[in-house]
């Protein structure tokens, strides 16, 4: 497919994603969208951080909205309130020349009494957490019996995250719904019960690059050093990079915050995000780092998700994840947009077996750091 208007985008929807410089729809977008417009269908859509998710249902979702009906008629769940945030934000930007359709994002760590006026409005879609969702329900601010669309996005964090229960539950709250779409990088055996119990035996399936896990052009390196020598190689490579921006992933907050804190003392642009900083300390980080006054963010796997911040040179592994999806999730956060990236492990010798043991399980190469 050349472009969304092939697809099936209607000309408004196509004047707002032309003004964000999305011209040539992904392969997911190509897949996804000319069939979630036509058909009522359950679909599960395996696909990477970076691959253009969000508009591969969330174009068909707004475009599928009666404006005029001023109820909720699809939720979106995600792990994090950063990318819950993100998916709101870029759903407004579509909706730039189309007749208005209200989004509201709820979350975690926000007082819920802003919300709960936010949601008195007109409201259409609503993109929230689990938790914060069906806490709202509960105090019955919210109705979803006129949802139409449930969308499951990176299914596979918030199972890891402990959502298997709520989203269970919130599954549960929308019977008249007629469509779930679920997203995911890993379909592990908890999204498949959730597969199995809440979508049809013929929900229709996209998986993207299933092989190819990884982002083709992400360049994946290596320094050995002992544990002691990380902060000196760290600093060594933040100086080859000059003004190139990226983040630096520890495994935990107290890491985090020490590595930040040493980062400064070097003279380094730089903050962290992790769980315990509260909502107004984490959107001042992330400003900071999106209109480019930091150079680097320092941050946890789960402060990271949903961070979309565009012309990321480098992704820095202080500390290594422990298991594959979250190098991927990491890595994700650098060449998007069809640009080149570096994912560059900081690693001990002890630690080279779990690199090696990356490679086989996502099919990539690393090459040692010159």
């Amino acid at each position: 497919m050349g472009n969304f208007k092939d697809l099936g985008i209607t000309d408004d929807f196509i004047k707002g994603l032309t003004e964000l410089n999305i011209i040539t729809p992904t392969e997911i977008q190509s897949e996804a969208i000319p069939l979630l417009l036509k058909t009522k269908t359950d679909l599960v859509g395996q696909a990477n951080t970076g691959t253009g998710k969000t508009a591969a249902y969330g174009l068909p979702l707004l475009q599928n909205i009666d404006p005029k009906n001023k109820v909720v008629q699809g939720i979106i769940l995600c792990p994090t309130r950063e990318l819950g945030q993100q998916v709101a934000k870029q759903l407004f930007k579509f909706t730039k020349y189309t007749h208005k359709i209200f989004v509201e994002a709820v979350y975690g760590g926000e007082k819920i009494d802003i919300q709960i006026k936010n949601l008195s409005r007109p409201t259409h879609i609503i993109v929230a957490t689990p938790g914060r969702l069906i806490d709202l329900v509960n105090r019955q601010v919210v109705d979803l019996r006129n949802v139409k669309t449930v969308i499951l996005d990176e299914a596979d964090e918030m199972l890891s995250m402990g959502f298997k229960k709520e989203l269970d539950q919130i599954l549960k709250f929308t019977p008249f719904s007629e469509q779930t779409w679920l997203f995911s990088a890993t379909i592990p055996h908890g999204i498949k019960q959730i597969i199995n119990e809440n979508m049809s035996d013929d929900a229709y399936r996209i998986e993207i690059n299933k092989k190819d896990v990884v982002n083709k052009n992400i360049d994946h390196q290596y320094i050995i050093c002992d544990e002691i020598e990380k902060l000196n190689e760290i600093i060594k490579f933040l100086k080859s990079q000059g003004e190139n921006r990226g983040i630096i992933f520890c495994k935990t907050k107290a890491a985090t915050q020490k590595l930040t804190k040493q980062l400064i003392s070097k003279n380094v642009a730089v903050d962290c995000i992790h769980g315990d900083l509260t909502q107004k300390e984490r959107d001042k980080a992330m400003r900071a780092f999106k209109n480019e006054s930091l150079q680097v963010l320092v941050a946890t796997d789960i402060a990271a998700r949903g961070i979309d911040v565009a012309e990321l040179s480098f992704v820095a592994h202080y500390q290594l994840p422990d298991q594959e999806e979250y190098y991927t999730h990491r890595s994700g956060r650098t060449a998007r947009a069809g640009k080149r990236g570096i994912s560059i492990s900081f690693v001990t010798s002890m630690e080279m077996k779990q690199l090696r043991y990356f490679e086989k399980a996502l099919g990539i190469t690393f090459d040692q750091s010159k």
